[in-house]
């Protein structure tokens, strides 16, 4: 099409005589719509990923009709292709409105339909499309067999649609809240296989019946041209919350450090505990529980035992191969070393490209990783599997405190979609549930360090002495979790394998964790960059 063309239809409506629902038949709208209208609008949206990259060309991969009572929408899959050869998937369901007061960010198109003068617009940001989709889940038949596939849970006891209000800023996904009791997350990069939040949520409500998630009440799926089923929404119970575990650690975190000044502590006689040595609470030096406290200890022991009991339900199931328990093997072994060594490379280059944005502790500990780069990679190339006796099982995948709610001194794990970098596939791999375990202690490794970033000042001592005590307080809560954690496991029979083991495979993990850290912090934020150094040299350097 010529561009004046193109700058005409989009300088005043683009005119379609035709009924809505015959829309996307038009060829000429689509091109426009495609290559002049949603590139732009595409770029502005917080869950679109491909801001790093650069934007080739947009192809409409599938449409399909939301429907109910003549009512009807379209649900778009965009495959976006970059220039540097990849593409992803977005859903993004589209409405026509002739309402005027439409905020000009929700519009993404004018648009006269039959003499009617209106805008194409996120139907999502429309009240009548989220009260049909909620409708359409709440009628769900038993089976479906149609393209788009409605399921509801027997957990969900709604009767009737009441209210929906958009649940906050989010980055890849949006959320909805309906009758100030349910959320349905609208997926928005998709992937040509069911979600593995989908996947986890429903296996551990209706088959396990795991408590500390919320419940799985309802999906969207479509079954594509190829006969893929594809996720494009999960309904589960909201639960009332008191925030994330991380901003529960880092008021915690800000007490503890103030304690410093205020009981008159002397770090350097604080006493220490070897890293990954177990920890029943009264085994903690009063010392220690004097300055930190005894509730942040017992908030620890209460997450080692949700995560263990998480991952009991995920390593208890014998039936359904997806969640079946498996064996290391000389595949996993292959397809692990490949990934890591590629990941460590890109992140060396990474380093490189970027030493110059370091300085101090930041600085130092790179030219270690730099330095040190062979064993770090040889490191990666020890893990022999036929020394491993433990098992392995599908794992939450991107476990940190942010995944965590805190309610009435408990905690709810959710999100269970996976790394973001990994392909839909590798996030199904089965794991080793320690490197669930190393994603938290990661955590909480960064909760401290962001403690000492952000408040340093507030508090006695040096950096470098903040430093020293954060790493102690490290180690006493990695003890105290891996006690109640491998006591859980071992109880219920999960095979995570012996001492030894168990060690070796969280030392995998936490350098896999950091070095994966690394390529974020430089790029995003080089002064925090200390903080998965500081994890890489720990581990490095421990006997």
């Amino acid at each position: 099409m010529a561009k004046n063309e193109a700058d005409n239809i989009l300088s005043n409506s683009f005119r379609f005589v035709g009924k809505w629902e015959d829309l996307l038949k038009d060829k000429k709208f689509v091109k426009v719509f495609l290559s002049d209208v949603l590139e732009d609008y595409i770029l502005k949206r917080r869950w679109y990923g491909g801001k790093a990259s650069k934007l080739k060309y947009i192809e409409l991969a599938e449409y399909f009709k939301i429907q109910q009572h003549g009512e009807v929408y379209y649900g778009l899959i965009l495959e976006v292709n970059f220039v540097e050869a990849f593409f992803h998937h977005y859903f993004l369901p589209i409405a026509f409105v002739s309402d005027e007061n439409y905020a000009s960010e929700d519009r993404i198109l004018p648009i006269n339909i039959n003499g009617v003068e209106g805008f194409i617009i996120d139907a999502i940001n429309l009240e009548a499309f989220r009260k049909l989709v909620f409708e359409r889940i709440l009628s769900a038949l038993p089976r479906d067999k149609t393209k788009v596939q409605y399921h509801k849970s027997s957990l969900l006891n709604a009767t009737e649609y009441k209210s929906s209000r958009f649940m906050g800023l989010e980055q890849s996904n949006t959320s909805i809240i309906y009758n100030d009791a349910y959320v349905l997350k609208f997926f928005r990069r998709i992937y040509a296989d069911k979600n593995p939040d989908y996947e986890m949520s429903r296996f551990l409500s209706e088959k396990k019946e795991f408590k500390n998630t919320p419940g799985y009440l309802g999906s969207i799926n479509i079954i594509d041209s190829d006969d893929v089923n594809i996720t494009i929404a999960l309904m589960q119970e909201m639960i009332a919350n008191e925030g994330d575990a991380w901003d529960y650690l880092l008021k915690e975190l800000h007490k503890i450090f103030m304690n410093l000044e205020y009981k008159k502590i002397i770090i350097k006689n604080l006493p220490n505990t070897p890293l990954f040595e177990r920890l029943e609470i009264h085994t903690v030096p009063p010392e220690i529980i004097d300055w930190a406290g005894l509730n942040v200890f017992l908030k620890v022991q209460t997450m080692a035992k949700r995560t263990a009991e998480m991952h009991v339900a995920l390593g208890s199931e014998f039936e359904e191969t997806a969640f079946t328990p498996t064996r290391f093997n000389g595949d996993y072994e292959v397809w692990l070393k490949n990934r890591l060594l590629y990941q460590f490379q890109n992140r060396l280059n990474t380093v490189e490209n970027n030493i110059h944005k370091l300085d101090g502790l930041a600085l130092e500990l790179a030219r270690e990783f730099l330095d040190k780069k062979n064993i770090i990679r040889k490191r990666f190339i020890a893990f022999d599997w036929t020394k491993l006796k433990g098992e392995r099982l599908r794992v939450h995948g991107d476990y940190h405190l942010g995944q965590i709610l805190v309610k009435d001194d408990d905690f709810y794990i959710l999100d269970f979609e996976g790394e973001p970098e990994s392909t839909i596939r590798d996030r199904k791999v089965k794991q080793p549930p320690l490197k669930d375990v190393a994603g938290l202690f990661r955590s909480f490794h960064y909760a401290i360090y962001a403690t000492i970033f952000n408040n340093g000042k507030e508090y006695k001592g040096t950096q470098e002495e903040l430093f020293e005590a954060g790493e102690l307080l490290y180690r006493y809560f990695i003890g105290v979790f891996l006690a109640s954690y491998v006591d859980k496991i071992q109880a219920n029979n999960i095979n995570i394998g012996y001492n030894q083991e168990r060690i070796f495979i969280l030392k995998y993990c936490l350098l896999e964790k950091a070095v994966y850290e690394l390529g974020y912090e430089l790029n995003s934020r080089p002064q925090w960059a200390v903080i998965p150094l500081k994890g890489i040299s720990n581990i490095i350097n421990l006997d």
